[in-house]
């Protein structure tokens, strides 16, 4: 969910996606090959299955590929990505019994629970479920985009604070206090505007 319009990523997926669109399937395999480890450990994450995470993550690319021509340059295409991502993985839970998903933030001032049980949700407790992971991703956008970097990678992609270093190229005391710093601050949004 990396939300930097203007960063070296955001603007290689931008170029894979146009030239996918045109029928570049060499793109779209530089787009799947990119995000395939990430989308994989999320739904991995969810559904604790690696054969139907092989499934679902297969699934949710064709998804994408089939649907690119409604994505919006207005979002990251990786953003759009970890949508499908998360909403394929609901599908499934949901036709499965007795599974709980829950994301938290180590308990510093800021929790998000998702909760399915038993597939029971009646249409209208989905798409409330629905609307609540949106805000959440609308009041990450207010946050700077370093932040919003750490928020992706740390309970997103849920990498570990010594993978978060490493892939940032910083010492894992500063990705801790920065990652503090930004749930401290995702927190004063909430504080401050909860709608």
């Amino acid at each position: 969910m990396e939300i930097n319009k203007n960063s070296e990523q955001a603007i290689r997926d931008k170029r894979w996606v146009s030239a996918a669109l045109k029928g570049d399937k060499k793109a779209f395999s530089n787009l799947m090959n990119a995000y395939y480890d990430a989308i994989f450990f999320t739904l991995l994450k969810m559904v604790n299955d690696r054969r139907d995470t092989e499934d679902l993550t297969a699934e949710v690319f064709g998804k994408a590929f089939n649907s690119l021509h409604n994505y919006s340059e207005e979002f990251a295409f990786s953003t759009w990505l970890f949508r499908i991502a998360a909403n394929h993985g609901i599908d499934f839970l949901r036709r499965k019994k007795g599974v709980t998903i829950s994301i938290d933030a180590d308990g510093n001032n800021f929790e998000f629970d998702l909760s399915l049980q038993d597939g029971k949700l009646s249409p209208e407790e989905f798409m409330i479920q629905k609307q609540e992971h949106l805000k959440l991703l609308k009041k990450i956008e207010q946050l700077k985009p370093f932040w919003q970097r750490l928020i992706e990678l740390r309970y997103f992609q849920e990498l570990s604070y010594e993978e978060i270093a490493e892939e940032l190229e910083m010492p894992m005391g500063t990705v801790k206090n920065q990652l503090y710093r930004a749930k401290e601050s995702l927190a004063k949004i909430y504080e401050k505007n909860n709608d």
